[in-house]
């Protein structure tokens, strides 16, 4: 896909969740604008569709946790093992990773528990959002910006906007409960990712069902919305529906490798 610096190309890598599926892997969204290549989460599964659209990991600049789950970072030691392999290890950029309070800690952990097999010391350069801070936090790129914010899921969940130099924008809200951060976060974005992990009629704590997310964009007042993060019981349910009780504009169930630029739907 073409991505112009005034646009973003979103693919929808996973749009399951913990639970196997051979149609859903877990939670990721790769995001492309101004020549980036931007990764929203790395579930299992998540390296295997970046090949399938064409990307490698060699290709990806930022990668974005929004908390600690196996579902949202379970291949994130695969991608930095896989890059010290001869094929990959010509990386020349470096790699970002950004994460929520305490991600800084989690990554040694995770280095620690593999003893060094993922020291990349000269290739990744990672950031933690403010826990503290409760105001929408902004991370400056050259070609975009990212603004991050706290979301009700786990202490570290954070929600995340990109956004292009002409305005474009797209959110991806990781998993939450309803919440006020992220309907500020969202505010006039062109898209916004929401999950809607089950049906209105079984919600469980710390998850949104459609209506809440319908909610969500219509109070946030975003130009499109696409539902993910689909636990099985959400395919024997009427999602559209359930949703439509609360948002009136562009809507799309997310399937994986799902195409859509930020203002324009293209298909799976």
């Amino acid at each position: 896909m073409s991505v112009a610096k005034n646009n973003i190309a979103v693919t929808v890598l996973g749009s399951g969740t913990c639970v196997p599926s051979l149609a859903r892997s877990a939670s990721a969204v790769l995001m492309e604008t101004g020549g980036k290549r931007l990764l929203f989460d790395i579930g299992p599964g998540t390296m295997r569709r970046l090949l399938e659209t064409g990307v490698t990991i060699q290709d990806i600049d930022c990668v974005f946790i929004s908390h600690f789950h196996p579902d949202h970072t379970g291949e994130l030691a695969s991608l930095l093992f896989a890059t010290k392999h001869p094929d990959v290890s010509s990386r020349k950029k470096p790699l970002v990773l950004i994460g929520g309070p305490g991600f800084k800690s989690f990554y040694r952990s995770l280095a620690e528990v593999y003893r060094g097999l993922l020291n990349l010391p000269d290739i990744i350069d990672i950031l933690e959002i403010d826990g503290e801070n409760p105001e929408i936090q902004a991370v400056s790129f050259d070609e975009f910006s990212v603004f991050a914010t706290r979301v009700v899921h786990r202490p570290e969940s954070i929600a995340f906007r990109v956004e292009t130099p002409h305005g474009i924008s797209a959110v991806f809200s990781g998993d939450t409960e309803y919440s006020e951060n992220l309907v500020r976060l969202a505010r006039q974005a062109d898209l916004l990712i929401c999950e809607a992990a089950l049906p209105d009629d079984i919600k469980v704590p710390g998850h949104m069902t459609p209506s809440l997310a319908g909610k969500t964009a219509s109070e946030a007042g975003v130009g499109s919305l696409v539902l993910s993060h689909f636990y099985p019981e959400c395919d024997h349910a009427d999602m559209e529906g359930q949703c439509r009780k609360t948002w009136g504009g562009p809507l799309i169930l997310a399937v994986d490798l799902l195409k859509i630029n930020a203002r324009k739907y293209i298909g799976p």
